[in-house]
């Protein structure tokens, strides 16, 4: 397939940019590099690993610029569009929430556009997130249990896009799966995570924040899981917004736990009032997942640890 893959350089992006190349498909890659969120030291490494691979090409194109995605389309034939690019984070919604908007809907909604009005692209894949639930859950959710009243802004703009390729859907026909992903972590992550904190900061020895007791609990899902069940929503489906989770849910502790086991460390943990946009619990039903796309996750809570601690004290 000829795929379009948009936050190349991003943490689920760059995996699932290589998994597509490994099956041998031709990816254009697309990534504006910024440094929203995080260093662009970090993505720039990652598209180093891309560049020169078989199949893949890059562009320095940003999602929000409708021009430039239309520039894009002229020049290039797409059988689907997997659409990865966003800012992410949901304390930093809280901080700029017009980024968000700009960014996450109407970026989406430049690459619809592109998709349904020239260049008859019959597939769409986009990344949505567990945020679309709220809070309040006190088991596996479903698709079905998606909240009209998500906890923060980066939650509100998922729903939005997920409602928008909805539309795009009815009217034009186009095949969209919206993937919801449960808080995924892994090799190079994004720094702002808390895995990612918290091995840096058990690693150095300096003191890791815990928002709340470290009771609440996390599906955690590994990188390479979420990677492999993007790639599997390329068939088609109609529309579907479909879970992506490890379906198995832990307390920060335990995770800190795994961590403290890796390192040979113990941590200095501080804990903070837990802050209004973090839910209690949240984990996956996916049922959905494994009925329409074959998937399921395979790397457990302890061994994904177990790589992502080898892989940070391997960097220099």
């Amino acid at each position: 397939m000829n795929i379009l893959l948009t936050g190349c350089a991003g943490f689920i992006g760059s995996r699932t940019t290589h998994l597509l190349l490994e099956r041998g498909d031709n990816v254009v890659g697309i990534d504006n590099l910024s440094d929203k969120g995080y260093s662009g030291e970090v993505k720039q490494k990652r598209l180093k690993g891309l560049i020169g691979k078989t199949g893949f090409r890059f562009k320095h194109v940003d999602i929000t610029s409708k021009q430039g995605i239309l520039d894009l389309f002229a020049l290039n034939k797409f059988d689907a569009v997997i659409n990865l690019a966003a800012l992410a984070g949901v304390r930093a919604s809280l901080e700029n929430p017009q980024e968000f908007l700009d960014v996450n809907i109407g970026g989406t909604l430049n690459l619809l556009e592109a998709c349904v009005k020239k260049n008859g692209v019959n597939k769409f894949v986009v990344a949505s997130s567990s945020s679309v639930y709220g809070d309040g859950q006190h088991e596996a959710a479903s698709e079905t249990m998606v909240t009209d009243y998500p906890l923060t802004q980066y939650g509100a703009t998922k729903k939005a896009v997920e409602v928008m390729c909805y539309a795009y859907h009815h009217i034009y026909g186009l095949d969209v799966s919206a993937l919801r992903f449960f808080t995924t972590y892994g090799c190079s992550g994004r720094p702002d995570m808390s895995i990612y904190r918290f091995i840096e900061g058990i690693k150095n020895g300096r003191e890791i924040e815990v928002f709340g007791d470290g009771f609440q609990k996390r599906d955690f899902t590994y990188v390479d899981d979420i990677a492999a069940g993007t790639i599997a929503a390329l068939q088609g489906v109609g529309f579907e917004a479909i879970n992506l989770g490890n379906s198995n849910p832990v307390t920060l502790n335990y995770v800190i736990q795994l961590i403290e086991n890796e390192l040979g460390k113990e941590a200095k943990i501080k804990y903070s009032p837990r802050n209004k946009a973090d839910v209690l619990i949240n984990y996956a039903d996916i049922r959905k997942a494994k009925r329409l796309l074959d998937w399921e996750p395979k790397v457990r809570i302890d061994e994904g640890i177990k790589r992502t601690v080898a892989w940070h004290l391997a960097q220099k």
